[in-house]
């Protein structure tokens, strides 16, 4: 059965086998037995990897549900204790979280949990490629539209958004106006995800124009970008608050509301009840609320 699971999640017998610590071999002669006690083809090989079959696709729900309730039985025995434990977790945090979040996360667990390291992989998305589908990865953060039924899905916090230029703007002073905004040329951050489309449809939905003069795919390029050019960048309201510190940049508010944006965390229900995996979901809750706690920036 985790092989079964292993390869609808993977979709592929080579990443299922490495998934598994099997050779491929001993993976297809598992599924050769799986055929025949089912009595199906239950993948069918393709191109680019493996389909299921109907009755495969009828089947799943119910072998990960079974697989669930074992892994909770034999998980919720287990103890965790964060300050002795050793061991490494993967997350797949999105560009913003990684910027925002991640290294309040990081201070943390040297604190309580020094023997806890975490390995980041990219932000897809398409999620079976940042390996939380399979759970091979623990953790996916940001924004997570349409998650598939083996996801669990939890609520961070809301971020708004605000304007960064350089202090010796020419052109801006302490305020940005509509009109203002639409004059300049701007830095467009391309982020995967939701959150690039959702900026553009509250920009349509405010009919406020915006000149892209330039995109970065990171936002780690955009304060040296503004600092030296009179462009604007429209950024969330978190990582402006740490622009804020350099001299050569100020904050200023959007001149519309364009509302806010959801930052979330999504893991595998198989480690619902994992004591580690529960014990990090609840320090990055925390991290999140603490991070996110002092108000909003605004212009005084």
């Amino acid at each position: 059965m985790p092989i079964f699971t292993a390869l609808m999640e993977e979709r592929s017998v080579t990443r299922a086998a490495e998934r598994l610590g099997m050779t491929q071999p001993a993976l297809s002669n598992a599924l050769s037995r799986l055929r025949v006690m089912l009595r199906d083809q239950l993948f069918i090989r393709e191109r680019y990897g493996i389909q299921p079959t109907p009755v495969a696709l009828e089947l799943a729900p119910g072998i990960a549900e079974a697989l669930a309730r074992l892994d909770d039985a034999v998980l919720g025995q287990q103890e965790f204790e964060p300050a002795s434990a050793e061991r490494l977790l993967t997350i797949a945090p999105n560009g913003y979280v990684e910027f925002v979040l991640v290294p309040a996360i990081v201070a943390r667990l040297r604190q309580v949990a020094p023997g806890i390291r975490l390995r980041l992989t990219p932000y897809s998305n398409d999620l079976v490629e940042t390996g939380v589908t399979s759970g091979t990865t623990a953790l996916v953060l940001g924004r997570i539209p349409d998650p598939p039924d083996n996801l669990v899905v939890q609520h961070l916090m809301d971020e708004g958004l605000a304007c960064v230029v350089r202090t010796d703007h020419p052109e801006i002073g302490g305020s940005l106006t509509r009109e203002e905004f639409e004059r300049l040329r701007h830095v467009n951050v391309v982020p995967p995800g939701r959150m690039r489309a959702g900026l553009f449809q509250a920009l349509a939905e405010q009919k406020l124009r915006r000149e892209v003069a330039i995109s970065v795919t990171n936002f780690f390029a955009v304060a040296e970008m503004v600092a030296v050019t009179d462009l604007c960048a429209t950024l969330p309201e978190l990582i402006c608050r740490r622009l804020a510190h350099d001299p050569r940049l100020k904050v200023l508010p959007l001149p519309v509301d364009l509302g806010t944006f959801p930052v979330e965390m999504g893991w595998h229900v198989r480690y619902r009840h994992d004591p580690a995996h529960r014990w990090l979901r609840s320090l990055i809750a925390e991290m999140a609320e603490l991070v996110g706690r002092p108000p909003r920036w605004r212009a005084t």
